[in-house]
């Protein structure tokens, strides 16, 4: 749309904001009625270590929010010349699970327990046990539990529990609610009525009576939406909240408040059965969208819904780039150090367009990336490392193919059990994340790790918050009927497929061939953690 319909739809109160606070970064998008990003801001911040907890404070909460729509509306003023008053619709997203509980008063009785906490293993083991429904360390109904094992006062006060995005929700609103993605990180949920699973709040509440508390876990846990159904609107102290101004008016509706799993799921428009996406950056993981529920409780495999209520399997791995990322850093040293000056996006193109050229199984070479820990395998802790037999072929080409492998060796391990063991079908996984900016590579060897076609668009770029504001559009401008899938297809992403790469036998091979290694060598990286301190 022209720079004059943009302003039209701004000053008309049509465009709709998506806010998502990620982990580093709190952004807010601004978008038209097409969907089309118009105006965006964000605000930079850290978690903090308080007490051996990683914690986010209410006061920097609030203070990111603020900001990132201060500069939203900077940038509006800047491009069209006019102030933000009103909106169609807005939606808030966050890092998934958690743990914030709140009195009577509406005080947060512990500081935020972000996701990044792996302080709940009893309880995740005992509830696993309980629900025979994998429950991760993460998880919200982990971090009551534990609070419960480990006697903390505060667990007998709660009237309210959440997570990041819904405590904001409720802030602006006045509605203790939850889309129904994020709910599924908090507990399980029962795919036929999509709502909590009623057997497992009875265990639950049956676990918790001997402790008599005053409360039954579903009074203290949000109300569970779809996308689609209005979730609250915008309360005059909400407003005042949101912009420090005072120019917003009250009154927006909201969409159901999503965690960063269900909006990177529309930003990449797989949210339809056998579909799913691989996000590949830092840490990497794949969700794939199932036509049932799977046969058997695995540990190495996360089970959430999409904003529809549809299941999702997940499967989570903490690293992906970073020793990929180290390693292009020596080779910028070398380069520099010869006196040369270095475009990293040209050496980064250099390396990846290299490894193309390896042998299929990487001649024998051996990595791990393990920066951190990955549960997946086993592992509390980590230690990079490049292993070789001296019969192994040692050069540039299998060198950097073997490092790009081992990336993404974690997620094959969870991929294999949902495609060779459990007979998932999957049709195309969509890509995003910086292992794909050189095109034809991680594209390409993703295809070949998981034997599926994998499609990469321009827009998976654009991230949850805009993939939230596409939420908070479809609550008003879909039409009767409607569904989220439909309205993605054909007003989202009409026209834009994507490339796709079909999956090559060779690397399909190559890398079946290097898995049997890498389950064999996890005994190498198991010394490593146990004697290189």
């Amino acid at each position: 749309m022209s720079l004059e319909a943009n302003k039209s739809t701004v000053v008309n109160g049509k465009a709709v904001l998506g806010i998502e606070l990620g982990s580093t970064r709190i952004k807010a998008v601004l978008v038209n009625e097409k969907n089309q990003p118009i105006a965006s801001g964000s605000h930079e911040w850290e978690n903090q270590l308080v007490n051996n907890i990683w914690t986010y404070s209410e006061e920097a909460i609030w203070t990111g929010i603020q900001d990132s729509y201060q500069d939203m509306v900077r940038d509006v003023k800047e491009k069209y010349g006019v102030p933000v008053k009103k909106l169609a619709a807005i939606g808030f997203s966050a890092m998934m699970h958690g743990y914030m509980p709140f009195n009577a008063e509406g005080e947060l009785l512990v500081p935020f327990r972000t996701w990044r906490n792996t302080m709940t293993e009893k309880a995740s083991e005992e509830l696993t046990e309980l629900f025979q429904y994998h429950i991760p360390q993460r998880w919200s109904i982990a971090h009551l539990y534990q609070a419960m094992l480990n006697q903390e006062p505060h667990v007998k006060d709660i009237t309210f529990m959440t997570t990041l995005e819904g405590y904001v929700h409720w802030k602006l609103t006045g509605e203790k609610v939850l889309g129904v993605g994020e709910g599924s990180g908090m507990f399980p949920i029962d795919m036929e009525i999509k709502g909590y699973d009623k057997k497992c709040l009875v265990a639950f509440d049956e676990l918790a009576a001997p402790y008599g508390f005053p409360w039954k876990l579903e009074e203290i846990l949000p109300k569970v939406l779809l996308a689609g159904e209005e979730a609250g609107r915008l309360t005059e102290e909400g407003a005042k909240l949101l912009d420090i101004t005072g120019e917003l008016e009250a009154g927006i509706p909201f969409c159901p408040p999503e965690g960063d799993a269900g909006t990177g799921m529309v930003a990449t428009n797989s949210i339809a059965k056998r579909t799913g996406n691989v996000s590949a950056g830092t840490s990497v993981f794949s969700m794939v969208v199932l036509e049932k529920p799977l046969s058997k409780v695995y540990p190495e495999i996360d089970l959430v819904t999409t904003p529809t209520g549809n299941l999702v399997a997940m499967v989570h791995c903490n690293n992906c780039t970073s020793d990929l990322n180290a390693w292009v850093n020596l080779f910028k040293e070398f380069a520099e150090a010869m006196g040369m000056k270095v475009d990293m996006n040209q050496l980064f193109g250099t390396l990846y367009g290299k490894a193309m050229e390896g042998d299929a199984d990487c001649g024998g070479l051996l990595a791990y990336n393990y920066f951190s820990g990955e549960h997946i395998t086993g592992f509390e802790e980590g230690r990079p490392m490049v292993v070789r037999t001296p019969e192994s072929k040692f050069n540039l080409a299998n060198f950097m193919r073997v490092n790009l492998f081992t990336a993404l060796g974690a997620l094959k391990t969870g991929m294999d059990i949902l495609l060779k063991e459990e007979g998932v079908k999957l049709d195309k996984i969509l890509g995003h994340g910086g292992l794909f900016k050189t095109k034809g590579v991680g594209q390409n060897l993703l295809a070949g790790a998981i034997n599926t076609p994998v499609s990469v668009m321009e827009t998976a770029g654009e991230g949850g918050a805009w993939g939230i504001a596409v939420l908070a559009s479809y609550l008003v401008n879909k039409e009767e009927g409607e569904s989220l899938e439909d309205y993605l297809n054909n007003k989202v992403f009409a026209g834009q497929e994507g490339e796709e790469v079909l999956p090559d036998e060779r690397d399909v091979q190559g890398f079946d061939e290097f898995m049997v290694r890498y389950k064999e060598g996890l005994a190498i990286e198991r010394a490593a953690v146990e004697h290189l301190r």
